[in-house]
């Protein structure tokens, strides 16, 4: 594991022009939304995801801005989409599916993201045609930086992870057992939106019936690809003892990035207002990790 501390930093101009592609699949079990962004010479045989976190979705803030700006910069098609669990359904703002985010457990995550790359694989994501991937990277933020953590420790196909303010443990949410085993309901309020968000008995028998699947540290132990482990300083959300305990157990691969005087988003919001020298930062070792591991000679 190796170590970084960064106070801020910016990647080059944008080089070539993106598209944006939306995408829908329907398969039994799941109902997911997204895009690609698809550089003007994507590089063969790769592809990047990005994956969102609790209470958030592919369009919230900086997610279109980060999207866009790695397949500009690694040269790569990048693909960002709502969990069907977000709760974020048909629109692209609000929570407008309160029953699917209720329901949603990290094995559904993992299903998610198992359909998204075995699309990627076959060339195809609901209607749209893209050139089959052979190699991916992952970027998840908060919850979703453990969900690929755990993708990336069992699918070889992934050769790169950037993880941005990841929880280091899927236990955080079995706080709420005794509530769930009173019979009560778990609600989470969203203060952006004003909503209270419930949270269903399945997402505790989840963690109880795959603990060993879901352990996110013995995830991390098994990886040796790039990974760029990035959290901020004054992290209000996950303690940076998240990402310290993650780079501990990763392999020669990890790289623990600390941004000083950064949050959980980076001094970032919704709506996406501009770029911050905490985000700039982020993105430059989520692109140095990607540069690393999608190349045609990484193992």
């Amino acid at each position: 594991m190796r170590g970084a501390r960064a106070s801020g930093g910016r990647m080059g101009a944008r080089a070539m022009t993106v598209e944006r592609a939306p995408f829908g699949i329907r398969v039994p079990g799941a109902d997911l939304r997204g895009d690609a962004w698809i550089p003007e010479r994507p590089a063969a045989n790769a592809a990047i995801v990005v994956c969102h976190g609790f209470k958030g979705f592919k369009d919230w803030g900086f997610f279109p801005h980060v999207s866009e700006r790695l397949a500009d910069a690694v040269g790569t098609l990048v693909v960002s989409f709502n969990f069907e669990g977000s709760g974020v359904r048909e629109s692209a703002d609000a929570f407008d599916d309160l029953p699917a985010f209720a329901r949603n457990t990290f094995t559904k995550e993992l299903l998610d993201l198992e359909i998204i790359l075995d699309g990627l694989a076959a060339g195809r994501l609901g209607e749209l045609e893209l050139p089959p991937a052979t190699r991916f990277g992952l970027l998840g933020h908060s919850r979703g930086g453990a969900t690929c953590i755990l993708k990336a420790s069992v699918r070889r196909q992934v050769r790169a992870l950037a993880t941005w303010a990841s929880i280091a443990s899927a236990e955080r949410y079995g706080a709420y057992a005794e509530r769930w085993e009173s019979g009560l309901p778990v609600v989470i309020h969203n203060a952006r939106t004003g909503q209270d968000m419930p949270l269903e008995r399945p997402v505790l028998d989840d963690l109880r019936a795959n603990g060993t699947r879901l352990d996110v540290l013995s995830a991390a132990a098994a990886l040796s690809i790039p990974w760029a482990i990035v959290h901020g300083e004054d992290d209000e959300s996950v303690p940076l003892t998240d990402a310290e305990a993650l780079a501990a157990a990763s392999g020669a691969g990890g790289r623990l990035v600390r941004i000083e005087g950064a949050g959980h988003t980076f001094g970032t919001g919704h709506p996406f207002e501009g770029s911050t020298p905490a985000l700039e930062r982020a993105l430059e070792a989520a692109v140095e990790a990607f540069h690393e591991g999608l190349t045609e000679e990484a193992p």
